[in-house]
């Protein structure tokens, strides 16, 4: 039998919002694989599990990052330009190594689009038709190598300086090419 106080409680327990479920394979892709190589960069480089060590570790990181992963940086405030700052939601947790799922769980609820942000799917390009692709495919390419195509007009432009620089960005990708 439920007494008045005990009904009060358990009305209170279930308007109260449960702990999220664990995340679903495939969710908060960027979130758990940047933090997962930082957390094993941190291990490597010997860094001291403290919070200002961390934070200092994670500016850093954020700095160079590109893509997606400058884009977690700056959603979680980690970047120059960011306009919140919850990077002690992060560098805490890992201060005594909380597991990155359970971090970015954490993450999601206070910023859902965290969990949002996807890796654009790679190309294999050992073995795509370079002539297929549109162009905007082809600049992207670029893009994530850094590289510019100055004064490219036609999509061959695009195709010759992708293929010129492959052996430097893609070696794999090259050497199988050439093999073809």
């Amino acid at each position: 039998m439920w007494s008045v106080s005990g009904f009060s409680m358990a009305l209170a327990l279930s308007l109260v919002p449960g702990t999220a479920a664990a995340l679903k394979e495939g969710e908060c892709e960027v979130c758990v694989t940047f933090l997962g190589t930082f957390y094993e960069s941190l291990k490597e480089d010997g860094v001291k599990f403290s919070s200002d060590d961390i934070e200092k570790a994670l500016v850093k990181s954020c700095r160079d990052a590109k893509g997606k992963d400058n884009r977690f940086c700056y959603y979680i405030g980690a970047t120059s330009d960011a306009a919140t700052k919850m990077i002690n939601e992060v560098t805490k947790p890992l201060s005594y190594h909380a597991p990155v799922e359970k971090i970015c769980e954490k993450l999601k609820k206070k910023d859902a689009q965290i969990c949002e942000l996807k890796y654009d799917k790679q190309l294999d390009l050992s073995t795509v038709d370079l002539k297929k692709l549109k162009v905007k495919d082809l600049r992207k390419i670029l893009e994530e190598w850094g590289e510019t195509c100055k004064g490219c007009a036609e999509k061959s432009d695009f195709i010759r300086k992708i293929t010129e620089l492959m052996p430097k960005y893609a070696p794999m990708a090259a050497k199988a090419r050439t093999d073809l």
